[in-house]
């Protein structure tokens, strides 16, 4: 299981250099390609439980995702609660021992995994056919009588505890993020991080836990994606005798907090002995469904997008002063961000990193890019979303991500037609209007005797 920062990359931001085939060239081109998604059947249950399958029997597997709508934007009191579930729903139900889930499916040839992040947690299995009626079960059992006790919570604590020394505390990128967000985010949630605060963890009780479960782990806020060999009507059929008995709450408690506009430059130094320093930025962003996300996303693409990137290029090709530079546009439920991280070379200097960094986001402000990276970047985009077609694990998170977070299944043809539709005056107006000094965060991650930039 992983514990992840949330970051909902947008198809193509995670891309590092590809060798791109010949067939993929343009937008029209690709907007031919069968998108199985469009033969999705949608099934809402009548406790309000949302199920999405989609029949693909080239080979003989199944990947059953279960996406519940709560992450560490939902926690209220306590930070770390929607992470610790997901460790602690592997930990045993009224009817299943601790860690015997994994274990069956393990013994039938599957892999069970999960994560969270800021906007919900994810439960996934993989699995030979004949053991999706098992899936669904062990999935429906572990909902409705999962053990929250104090042994499982002592148990996970300290698991957690530790997940958390290992990908933040003692990790310079970690502790460089962590402080970005707390930076970036003023007054929402999301400024929280998503394994949470080690003193809530530690102090976390088994009444907030159960209160937490009872709020978010409710039919009417999850949703259900089967997709692989399997008959829909057979796999209906033991999803409505085991899931439909649970039941759903009225209301589900969600944070009210809304961002304030950030009208001024905010800055951080985070001390760490690493010997090479990090320098890491980030701009709000729309967050789902707003219409400059694509042109964010191609604009990322050209800034950040792996070895050809602006970025890259000028920082670790040209002038020889990072070991590394990348970045996304990451869109999440509430609201977006753009950012940037580069790795300073230890003979170099981290105030001349920052101006070359900060030079090439004004550059995308002030300079129209060229025809060549916008082509270029559209492509790459393009090619990641083709590949996305490729696996029943990838279709499922698709499907169920994409309904969790908008409310439908977008078309593959829809999404690329909008990503050929953003022009090189959109990437500079979307600069101009995100990217400004004024609204952005930075971090600095440096040894404790290094001298830091005013």
């Amino acid at each position: 299981m992983q514990a992840n920062r949330y970051r909902r990359a947008r198809a193509g931001l995670s891309l590092v250099a590809l060798a791109l085939p010949a067939f993929v060239a343009t937008a029209p081109a690709l907007a031919a390609v069968d998108d199985p998604v469009l033969r999705t059947l949608e099934t809402r249950l009548d406790n309000g439980l949302t199920v999405l399958t989609l029949e693909d029997h080239t080979t003989p597997v199944v990947s059953y995702q279960l996406w519940v709508r709560v992450g560490s934007r939902d926690e209220a009191r306590v930070t770390g609660l929607a992470h610790l579930f997901e460790h602690m729903m592997f930990k045993g139900s009224r009817n299943v021992a601790p860690e015997e889930h994994a274990r069956l499916i393990s013994a039938r040839g599957g892999r069970s995994n999960a994560f969270t992040t800021r906007d919900f947690t994810v439960y996934l299995e993989d699995v030979p056919t004949d053991a999706l009626p098992l899936v669904i079960d062990l999935g429906a059992e572990r909902v409705a009588n999962l053990v929250i006790s104090e042994e499982t919570l002592e148990s996970e604590r300290e698991v957690v505890i530790e997940e958390r020394r290992m990908r933040t505390d003692d990790r310079p990128g970690g502790r460089g993020y962590e402080a970005l967000m707390a930076l970036a985010f003023e007054a929402h949630p999301y400024r929280r991080p998503v394994i949470g605060w080690r003193s809530d963890i530690e102090a976390t009780s088994v009444e907030v836990c159960r209160e937490f479960f009872s709020d978010y782990y409710v039919p009417n806020n999850m949703v259900i994606a089967v997709v692989g060999d399997f008959d829909t009507e057979q796999a209906l059929s033991r999803i409505r005798r085991t899931w439909g008995r649970l039941l759903p709450t009225a209301s589900i408690p969600r944070n009210p907090t809304i961002e304030p506009a950030q009208n001024g430059e905010r800055r951080a130094l985070v001390y760490f002995d690493h010997s090479t320093p990090l320098l890491l930025a980030a701009w709000h962003a729309p967050g789902a469904g707003h219409e400059d996300a694509e042109a964010l996303d191609v604009a990322s693409q050209i800034l950040s997008g792996g070895n050809s990137s602006r970025l890259y290029r000028r920082l670790v090709y040209a002038e020889e002063q990072a070991l590394y530079a990348y970045g996304a546009f990451s869109e999440m439920v509430d609201d977006g961000m753009f950012y940037a991280v580069a790795s300073v070379r230890s003979d170099a200097s981290i105030a001349r990193v920052e101006d070359l960094f900060f030079g090439e986001i004004a550059r995308l402000r002030e300079e129209p890019v060229t025809e060549a990276e916008l082509a270029r970047a559209k492509t790459q985009i393009e090619v990641s979303l083709i590949r996305g077609l490729r696996t029943d694990h990838a279709l499922a998170s698709r499907i169920a991500q994409d309904f969790s977070v908008y409310g439908r299944i977008r078309p593959l043809q829809e999404i690329l037609e909008r990503i050929a539709a953003v022009t090189a005056e959109d990437v500079q107006r979307v600069a101009s209007t995100y990217l400004i000094d004024r609204q952005r965060s930075v971090v600095q991650v440096v040894a404790p005797l290094a001298e830091a930039t005013p």
